[in-house]
């Protein structure tokens, strides 16, 4: 029999991606798998019912059919509820699961007998980066995160030659130099903004100049593990703060880019760094999510502080949806080819990446640290 893989719309507010777009169901079929999709599914992200159906997916209108139906369900974001309540007992949840959260989701999914993997979790090892949702995702925010913040921006970023004079461009100053930050700060270049990268780790200064910016070192190591970096010291925060003051006083742009899935975001941005900024000058902190790098950052708004503007987007990625959703289905495309062998479904315990990004299966909770918040609040 063939493996049936469900893929339901997605119901987070302003969310406009899809899990599946229709080249990647071409694929799934090849594999032995037949796709059912919800009716409108992809509609936000600029694909129909006709163009699933064209790749041979079956639409389906009748929500509990499409969970009860599948051997293999793909979302974007986390189920709760009554979503997990209709997936069939026994089958494979793949997304993203926010496992720091919210963890009482993962006990109604141990009880379905449900093997969730979590999108988040797939280790950051040179053999998933093909899986990396994170990265993907993160790269498209940070491309859209300097085309947010030219437009509330008072200033042109490149150099401006007109009859009336020469317009100087703007400075921008990305905090952070990960997969989001470098995608802003070549953004940003292109544009024609003068730039600065900086990150706590000084690895990636040669990553940061690459693009034809220029690194901020304040002379401080804080490489961690899994490609972030560790907490810095008081000493360490306090020297971070007294040089970047300068550089943010400077900007007439500010992107924040650092945060660590699970954890707080990194307080870099004072207030009284914000208050030295010139009128009109910008602060997009991506970091919003996790409590902003920056003290006047509210999640999803935008706040005016002394003519400083600091806006905190959220989900960025799925203002982007058409190319996050390609991108995000290829990711699990690449992560279904672990799990699908021979038109048939095994799930390999002894493979690193399926083994920490899977929380629950077989009736077990087999994350230890979903197991242990669990635990901590009596779930």
């Amino acid at each position: 029999m063939s493996i049936v893989i469900s893929v339901p719309k997605e119901t987070r507010a302003s969310e406009q991606r899809v899990a599946l777009v229709p080249d990647i169901v071409k694929k799934l079929n090849a594999m032995g798998a037949t796709v059912r999709i919800q009716s409108g599914a992809g509609d936000l992200a600029g694909y129909g019912d006709a163009d699933y159906e064209a790749a041979s997916a079956t639409i389906v209108t009748d929500l509990q059919s499409l969970y009860q139906s599948a051997d293999i369900v793909l979302t974007v974001n986390p189920l709760e509820g009554e979503q997990i309540l209709h997936l069939k007992d026994g089958s494979i949840l793949i997304g993203y699961q926010n496992p720091w959260t919210q963890t009482e989701r993962f006990s109604a999914l141990k009880d379905k007998h449900i093997s969730a993997f979590s999108m988040e979790m797939v280790p950051r090892i040179s053999r998933a980066q093909a899986m990396d949702t994170l990265s993907s995702q993160a790269s498209i925010a940070g491309y859209k995160s300097v085309l947010m913040a030219a437009s509330l921006s008072g200033k042109f970023l490149p150099m401006m030659t007109t009859a009336a004079g020469t317009v100087r461009p703007s400075k921008v100053l990305i905090i952070g130099a990960g997969v989001a930050g470098l995608q802003a700060i070549a953004t940003a270049r292109r544009l024609g903004a003068i730039v600065e990268g900086y990150d706590v780790r000084a690895a990636v200064k040669e990553q940061v100049e690459s693009l034809g910016a220029k690194f901020v070192d304040i002379d401080i190591k804080a490489e961690g593990s899994g490609g972030y970096a560790r907490e810095l010291t008081a000493e360490e925060k306090q020297l971070q703060q007294d040089i970047l003051a300068r550089h943010v006083a400077a900007a007439d742009v500010v992107i924040c880019t650092a945060a660590i899935p699970g954890r707080p975001s990194p307080r870099i941005i004072t207030t009284a760094m914000v208050e030295a900024m010139k009128g009109g000058s910008v602060i997009v902190d991506l970091a919003a999510e996790g409590g902003g790098n920056c003290e006047l950052t509210q999640a999803g708004k935008s706040v005016v502080h002394q003519r400083v503007t600091v806006f905190g987007p959220v989900n960025v990625a799925a203002t982007v949806p058409n190319h996050a959703s390609e991108l995000y289905s290829k990711n699990l495309l690449n992560m279904l080819s672990l799990i699908i062998k021979d038109k048939a479904v095994h799930i390999d315990l002894e493979d690193q990446i399926l083994r920490d990004s899977l929380i629950t299966h077989a009736g077990e909770i087999v994350n230890a640290g979903v197991l242990e918040r669990l635990q901590n609040t009596g779930a």
